[in-house]
């Protein structure tokens, strides 16, 4: 069992922070499971990457928010060499920027059901395969929340905001439930960080108007999310549950 290989699956892992988290992961070892929702040219750009370096990588086109989606997606984790060790719930949209009240409904509803069901759902799989309860292993789940939870988002994304904070409250919530079962859940709240996801909103930010907002002067780059991301995966975090990071330059 010790000698298994560790696989970590990663939602959302095609692109931006997501796609920075596999390749560090790769690195450090770990077998990468990671979905993407449509860009598949860029899923498998990662994949031969990955691989080229020695790695290993698969791609699921998967939708998180479909549960029979995230179903399939799980048992294709189970069908690989070695166990799942860790989960990172990187999937998230956002919805067209604009102000709350004449934003629809069916936007907020979306993003919910990708930023906070979705997210559930996998974190529901991964634990029925990682609690010593349950004959696993025990490990990790990461959640991303962002930095909207806590500034709301007044007049760009409320429902984002507010989809991210639910995020913290069921990482604090998961954590004291599966302590006693060997598994570490922990969330981190990046800032504004250089993604595509900004642009995807149907507005990409100004940076030179972002760094006036930021304590340390710019945006963040996807490797520094990453970066504690995988600490907070490791064992130097062993004695860390139920956290929420902010990685945010101080804003």
């Amino acid at each position: 069992m010790a000698d298994e290989q560790q696989i970590l699956l990663v939602t959302g892992g095609s692109r931006g922070i997501g796609r920075a988290i596999c390749r560090m992961a790769a690195v450090q070892g770990f077998r990468l499971v990671f979905t993407y929702r449509s860009d598949t040219s860029a899923a498998e750009r990662l994949v031969a990457e990955i691989e080229q370096a020695g790695g290993s990588a698969l791609a699921v086109r998967s939708d998180v928010s479909n549960p029979d989606d995230v179903t399939r997606l799980f048992e294709t984790v189970d069908a690989q060499p070695g166990r799942l060790a860790a989960l990172v719930n990187n999937a998230g949209i956002t919805g067209q920027r604009g102000r709350f009240t004449e934003t629809s409904m069916d936007t907020v509803r979306q993003v919910f059901d990708v930023n906070v069901f979705g997210l559930m759902e996998c974190s529901r799989q991964a634990v029925q395969r990682l609690s010593i309860l349950r004959g696993g292993a025990g490990g990790s789940i990461v959640n991303l929340s962002s930095g909207a939870a806590q500034q709301g988002a007044a007049g760009t994304y409320v429902w984002y905001g507010a989809s991210k904070a639910a995020v913290e409250t069921f990482t604090l919530g998961l954590a004291k439930e599966v302590a006693g079962e060997g598994i570490r859940v922990n969330a981190l709240s990046p800032g504004v960080t250089d993604t595509e996801i900004h642009a995807a909103s149907g507005t990409a930010p100004d940076p030179q108007a972002l760094a006036k907002t930021i304590p340390l002067g710019r945006m963040g780059s996807p490797e520094e999310i990453a970066a504690p991301a995988l600490w907070l995966l490791s064992d130097a975090a062993a004695y860390v549950t139920g956290a929420v990071l902010r990685v945010s330059g101080g804003r």
